[in-house]
């Protein structure tokens, strides 16, 4: 599974060279830093709130210890960390068995974007992660209003094939009231 692939290792970017890991424990505050320092995500409640910080340490302890996942990040020198995903492996019926690499959660800082950091991630995830990990197609979703990582998506040869649905189950509430729903 994702345990393959060969980590860390050392990309060139534009403005240099960053280092590609899994993410560990103690990159938790600057992976909550982050997501807060995306306007939509910050816009869907990942604002770095301490208070929050419980349930990203159990996403995070959920990602790294699932064989199907990986929890990437992305550093400077000295360990700064300057950009993330998620790669999810998953087996399919559809298109004679074929597997799938899902990308998720696409990030750099957004003072380093433009940087090439960003595209040195993508393409070590479609020339080294995808044959390594024998996937037939690798594929992501990105948000409506993201206009430039679209653009930049389809630059790196992706092709915006299809329309995706999300249902908002609201478990985020519970947790966080911890609340349960009970009987109708």
């Amino acid at each position: 599974m994702l345990h393959d692939l060969t980590l860390p290792v050392r990309l060139s970017t534009r403005s240099g060279e960053v280092t590609l890991r899994s993410a560990a424990p103690e990159d938790l505050d600057a992976l909550m830093t982050l997501l807060a320092d995306d306007p939509i995500s910050a816009g869907r409640g990942d604002v770095a709130d301490e208070a929050d910080r419980p349930r990203y340490a159990a996403a995070l302890d959920a990602l790294v210890t699932d064989p199907a996942n990986a929890l990437l990040v992305a550093t400077e020198d000295r360990d700064r960390l300057v950009g993330t995903m998620q790669l999810t492996r998953i087996p399919g019926m559809a298109r004679q068995g074929a597997t799938r690499l899902l990308v998720e959660a696409v990030r750099v800082r957004s003072d380093l974007r433009s940087s090439g950091i960003g595209s040195a991630m993508m393409r070590w995830v479609t020339d080294v992660a995808a044959p390594t990990l024998d996937v037939g197609l690798v594929q992501l979703t990105s948000d409506a209003a993201r206009v430039d990582a679209h653009r930049f998506y389809e630059r790196l040869g992706f092709t915006a094939s299809h329309v995706g649905f999300k249902y908002t189950v609201g478990i985020t509430d519970r947790r966080r009231s911890g609340s349960r729903p009970g009987p109708a």
